[in-house]
């Protein structure tokens, strides 16, 4: 599923009913910056607003996940291959969080023995200071790769306009969180709450 191209469909079937965004948006009760959002491929309506945003437009939902219009002979081609993409789309993103947490894993398993041996074991200082800058970096590394897994699986979903999008990773890393949310500043609604993670975009 390309958002470019299913942003460029959703602009196109607006301007043949004759809507301007912001009256579509009216419709949906959305605002008109997220129907913008939507038609510069920058983001994806959510699942609930899938069939009202298709009855506005007098278009099917298959319609909307291909980004054109579909004949009948290859509606139910079509609908078979947005439903696997949609799977696949999750398996992914399932299996960046698996590979993230075990990243994550891994660095402490990695770093804590140089920890322990820098205090236990008499050595020189200079050694001592080299295991303990050793165990650092792995911590950094470890994080750094566990935090772009962790990001990129899937998408954060806003609770107040329920736009999906993915975060700068700033952005990321500085908002506090649970283990399934992040506080983050929604790019469409400006709303800054916590956003719950999803495993697909």
């Amino acid at each position: 599923m390309d958002q470019v191209i299913v942003g460029k469909f959703i602009s196109q079937e607006r301007k043949r009913k004759g809507y301007t965004q912001k009256q579509l948006s009216e419709k949906l009760g959305i605002s008109d910056k997220t129907v913008s959002k939507w038609e510069r491929g920058n983001g994806f309506p959510e699942v609930s607003l899938l069939l009202p945003l298709c009855r506005e437009l007098d278009i099917t939902v298959n319609e909307l996940l291909v980004g054109e219009r579909v004949s009948e002979e290859d509606y139910r081609k079509k609908a078979e291959e947005n439903m696997v993409n949609l799977v696949k789309e999750a398996q992914e993103s399932k299996k960046k969080i698996i590979l993230s947490t075990m990243v994550a894993t891994l660095t402490m398993i990695a770093a804590t023995p140089l920890f322990v041996i820098s205090g236990a074991i008499p050595m020189e200082n200079w050694i001592r200071i080299v295991l303990i800058v050793i165990g650092i970096i792995v911590i950094v590394l470890g994080i750094v790769i566990a935090c772009v897994l962790d990001r990129d699986a899937g998408a954060f979903e806003c609770p107040a306009c329920k736009t999906r999008f993915v975060p700068q990773m700033g952005d990321y890393i500085m908002g506090a969180h649970t283990i399934t949310k992040r506080k983050l500043k929604c790019p469409s609604c400006g709303a800054y709450q916590y956003c719950k993670k999803v495993l697909t975009k």
